[in-house]
């Protein structure tokens, strides 16, 4: 049978402590053990073995070392549980004994080495069991004192053996499977910790090729609507050129035509424009729900008819979640901008029971058909990744009325407590 080191020794050299309150404790049971194993040592050889000279005084220091023994307890746990057994037949190191099997059943993993624990403590069973039986055979009774029949000393001697073998190790049975447990659940969490990390990381990187995709789109988009506005007064310019001295009425004709192509073109210009100015503000500063009102504002500033709403206790939430609340927002309202000009739309903030809610929800412009992305929504794609990488919950789609509905649901547990608030 190898000595092997007990579960976690490993890898830490010659000192194996990992607390100094580990250490401490161990020198204090090695002292305890040595000085019972030495004074029960000088005790057999003085009293009842009758030795003479310097041989009590030996036994006594064999005795203390093999107490000492419990300072390498956790890097070798059988040393202690095979010093104990050659000490056993002086009867004496109980408290050795104890330490001993504890150690060995707590810090061998269970069941990779549970023959090795069994068979250790089935031998110190077996021979305390003899041990004690010895002595209750040999006693010599008194002149007319009988003594109990034989099977009252076997159970007597199995009892105390049960007694000093059972307990330790299924103590360190115990403990030494729920330490394992909660290391194992420990290093689980950890590891789910480090997997929500980079599926948050890979989460924020598709928003950003998202938003950078969607910009795109915008921009190419403003080329074509303001080329393509500012091509047929091109073609107007000339035509008015050719006919202005020989139709006069025609040529009046055009030029009312230019002006309203240019009007158009300019208004299309300014709300795509707006919509990339409020993109850049927003990627420029760490927003949060504090700074809805302001992009309320912004809204309100370029024409669009919105209200804001506030309802429930406010309550402050991490970095993330604000700023991804935010994010939503600003993307409905982008929507909005883009689709459903002129119509009328509301911003509600509303902190519930179960987390922060935000919606962006517009009327059908001008009454007609229902609101429709053309853009693939690239944005709201980007919004959902977001709000489900912090675990909330996500929806967008069209009302029954022909509106149009942008919410987030962020999860109560990313709110800043009080212990972390201070």
């Amino acid at each position: 049978m190898s000595l092997s080191p007990g579960e976690g020794a490993q890898g830490r050299g010659l000192w194996w402590w990992d607390r100094r309150r580990s250490a401490a404790l161990d020198m204090m049971l090695a002292a305890l053990a040595a000085f019972e194993c030495a004074v029960g040592g000088y005790s057999l050889a003085e009293g009842r073995l009758h030795l003479g000279g310097a041989l009590p005084t030996l036994a006594a220091v064999v005795g203390a070392v093999g107490g000492a023994s419990l300072l390498v307890r956790r890097r070798w746990p059988a040393v202690p549980v095979l010093v104990s057994m050659l000490l056993m037949p002086g009867l004496f190191g109980i408290l050795l004994l104890e330490v001993a099997l504890y150690t060995l059943a707590s810090t061998w993993a269970w069941p990779l080495r549970r023959g090795r624990v069994v068979a250790l403590s089935a031998v110190v069973f077996l021979e305390t069991t003899a041990m004690m039986l010895f002595l209750f055979l040999t006693i010599e009774p008194r002149p007319g004192e009988q003594l109990p029949p034989t099977w009252v000393f076997v159970l007597v001697a199995v009892l105390v053996s049960v007694g000093l073998t059972v307990p330790p190790v299924v103590t360190g049975l115990y403990l030494g499977a729920k330490r394992r447990l909660v290391e194992s659940l420990k290093d689980r969490a950890h590891g789910l910790e480090a997997e929500l990390d980079l599926l948050a990381e890979r989460a924020r990187e598709r928003a950003r090729r998202a938003r950078l995709e969607e910009r795109t789109r915008i921009a190419r988009e403003m080329h074509d609507v303001v080329a393509h506005r500012v091509s047929l007064m091109v073609v107007h310019a000339g035509a008015l050129e050719r006919i202005v001295a020989r139709d006069p009425d025609r040529a009046a004709q055009s030029a009312k035509l230019m002006a309203e192509t240019g009007r158009q073109a300019l208004n299309e210009l300014r709300e795509i424009l707006g919509v990339l100015r409020m993109n850049e503000e927003a990627a420029e500063a760490v927003n949060g729900l504090a700074e809805l009102p302001r992009l309320v504002d912004q809204s309100k500033a370029a024409g669009m008819r919105v209200s804001f709403t506030v309802s429930g206790d406010r309550q402050p939430y991490t970095g993330d979640a604000e700023q991804t609340a935010y994010r939503v927002v600003q993307e409905g309202l982008t929507n909005a901008h883009k689709h459903a000009g002129g119509a009328r739309v509301s911003v509600l903030l509303a902190f519930v029971p179960n987390g922060v809610r935000v919606a962006v929800v517009n009327d059908c412009p001008g009454g007609g058909e229902q609101v429709r992305l053309p853009s693939g929504g690239n944005g709201l794609v980007g919004m959902e990744e977001r709000v489900r990488a912090l675990g909330g919950s996500f929806a967008a789609g069209p009302e029954q009325d022909g509106g149009f509905r942008v919410e987030a649901l962020l999860p109560s547990r990313l709110a800043l407590r009080d212990d972390r608030l201070s």
